[in-house]
């Protein structure tokens, strides 16, 4: 019988440090009392924060302490949670910790809205007569930009202390898919029963065994469609708060709201879908090349996962993965190959999936701690590449932290799902180059497959979901979970044509927990990895100079637009140029795979 283990039974020396931020969680408790007292000291300034250059300093110095304490208190909670969601000591702090974080955004809310009663003149005179100011000099002149968009603080305010309604979608999705959902337990074909879960789904679909495939398959969305009504409320009150919160902040559209905030042009978003869909031809080879190497007359849904080798993906142990990670990120100096070793030795990670433990995986941490990555580890190839993936928003995190002011040690996602894909590239040349086992290099080559498939084509087929779902709402109609299904399915068949799609699969919309928590998000996946394909090309091929810009592209943090900061590391993502080219690897790759076939 195999199941998931009891986080008990797992070794520390595989569990994140948290009491590396806070030892006990009465040292949270303190720490959480005092933002809580300090709130007050910031609310004082409120009506006079620009009265004069020394004055904004000291409001900006001040709200940025404060929301640097509030974030640990915040994070350590929700990785505490993280650990096991249905532990309802940690689901409570957690809960503490986000309605504190909403106080700090409501007390600090009046700040931004008397900066842009600034004019650019005054601005400019504040800043050159105030010895520090100029240090906030970006972040200033970003808030004058969208200055057209914010409303009084005294709504703003309002909106801030309704951060956690207007974000319950999310929490419900979360809780109900990680916690209360209960996917049926099926016999493997050794005859081993293995449970269900969000973590192993996709790894159960590359077993040999279609028939198996096929049970995981329909089992799963099977129990995905008796919660169909919930899910899809949860995911129609999402989109109708984006909607109107853009509304409110006088944007035409809910996309063109989400991607103000960083300045990406919804071109950027036009040009990818676009190109992509010009291009899916690439794809539907991809899916005619995976049907021959099954030996089958039709490709099911089921089948879409399964690896294009002879054999089920080789067990990799976590430790082996490691090392090939560090040997691959030599290609970025020796300093950041140091980094990454340390990561492991400090306990950055925690590695394996345990009972009710959050599914998927991410990097977290904040300005004052290590990073932290959860990961819900398989024992295969696909986990060591999201374990690279995470270790490039960890460094990525750690470097501008080091080099950059709180104001900017954050980044927009657009330039992070390119740390993240740099590392997987660097990682599937370094394994092409280096590793001799035919069967081994074949599996390599089919996860880096596999990789563009599911970020460049699967997330943009996401986004255009998302951009049709949002449209349905902002045109009035009614966005009902059989309204989601229709538009999805209908994208499914466009994309994977040579396939057969069938009603279950038009569900999937509903196991993306990116809808219901980051929207507008996914699309960076795909610009992400069309930015990293040139870098990792010319990190591998210049004599260290591309490295080295790289390095000082992660250093920037935000102190610049993601346009900008990609331009100076040497990609133009304005053009689609960078996504033509993606493409052109992918085929290439699709080349070598066909004569390996």
């Amino acid at each position: 019988m195999s199941s998931v283990p009891e986080r008990s039974e797992i070794d520390t020396e595989y569990k994140w440090d948290l009491e590396s931020i806070y030892a006990t969680d009465e040292e949270w408790e303190r720490a959480y009392e005092e933002v809580e007292e300090r709130l007050d000291e910031l609310s004082a300034y409120e009506g006079r924060a620009t009265e004069d250059g020394e004055t904004l300093l000291e409001v900006l110095e001040l709200r940025d302490e404060i929301l640097r304490q509030a974030n640990t208190v915040v994070v350590y909670a929700r990785m505490r949670k993280d650990e096991n969601t249905a532990d309802q000591q940690y689901q409570a702090l957690s809960s503490r910790a986000m309605s504190l974080a909403s106080q700090a955004d409501s007390a600090s809310s009046f700040v931004e809205p008397e900066i842009q009663d600034l004019d650019e003149d005054e601005l400019d005179r504040m800043i050159a007569g105030t010895d520090g100011l100029e240090t906030y000099d970006h972040y200033l002149r970003d808030v004058l930009r969208v200055a057209d968009h914010t409303r009084s603080a005294e709504v703003e305010n309002v909106l801030a202390e309704l951060g956690e309604v207007t974000g319950a979608s999310g929490d419900i999705y979360n809780m109900l898919m990680n916690s209360d959902m209960e996917f049926p337990t099926v016999e493997k074909p050794d005859g081993d029963a293995v449970e269900i879960t969000q973590s192993n789904f996709t790894k159960l679909l590359k077993n040999q065994d279609r028939e198996f495939r096929r049970t995981v398959y329909e089992g799963f969305f099977d129990e995905l469609g008796e919660f169909h009504n919930t899910i899809g409320t949860a995911y129609k009150q999402s989109v109708k708060a984006d909607v109107r919160l853009a509304q409110i902040h006088d944007y035409d559209t809910a996309r063109e709201a989400a991607l103000d905030g960083p300045n990406v042009p919804v071109e950027v978003y036009d040009n990818l879908v676009d190109t992509v869909r010009d291009n899916l031809d690439k794809l539907h080879r991809h899916a005619e090349l995976k049907r021959e190497s099954l030996g089958v007359d039709e490709l099911r849904m089921w089948d879409l996962y399964m690896p294009m080798t002879e054999t089920e993906t080789p067990d990799l142990e976590y430790e082996q993965a490691r090392e090939y990670v560090v040997e691959a990120l030599g290609a970025l100096g020796e300093d950041y190959q140091n980094r990454v070793a340390e990561g492991f030795d400090s306990r950055w990670v925690d590695v394996y999936e345990t009972e009710n433990k959050r599914s998927g995986a991410y990097s977290s941490g904040t300005y004052d701690t290590q990073p932290f990555i959860l990961m819900n580890w398989q024992d295969d190839i696909s986990s060591m590449f999201t374990l690279a993936h995470e270790l490039g928003h960890s460094l990525h995190s750690q470097l501008s932290s080091e080099t950059q002011p709180y104001v900017y040690s954050d980044y927009e996602i657009f330039v992070a799902e390119v740390a993240s894909t740099v590392n997987e590239s660097l990682l599937t040349r370094h394994l092409l180059d280096t590793v001799e086992d035919p069967e081994f290099r074949r599996h390599v080559l089919n996860e880096y497959l596999e990789r563009f498939r599911s970020t460049l084509f699967r997330q943009t087929l996401f986004a255009d979901f998302e951009h049709q779902a949002h449209r349905l709402v902002e045109e009035g109609e009614a966005l009902t979970p059989d309204a989601a299904d229709e538009i999805y399915g209908d994208l499914k068949a466009e994309f994977y044509e040579p396939a057969v799609v069938d009603d279950r699969i038009a569900r999937e919309w509903s196991r993306i927990p990116h809808f219901f928590n980051y929207s507008y998000y996914v699309y960076q996946y795909s610009t992400g990895i069309s930015a990293a394909v040139a870098l990792a090309d010319e990190i591998l091929e210049s004599d260290g100079d591309a490295a080295a810009d790289y390095l000082e592209f992660l250093r920037s943090g935000s102190r610049g637009y993601p346009l900008e900061l990609l331009e100076t590391a040497g990609v133009d993502m304005s053009s689609p140029e960078p996504i033509q080219r993606a493409l052109g690897v992918y085929d290439d790759h699709l080349d070598e795979m066909e004569s390996l076939l």
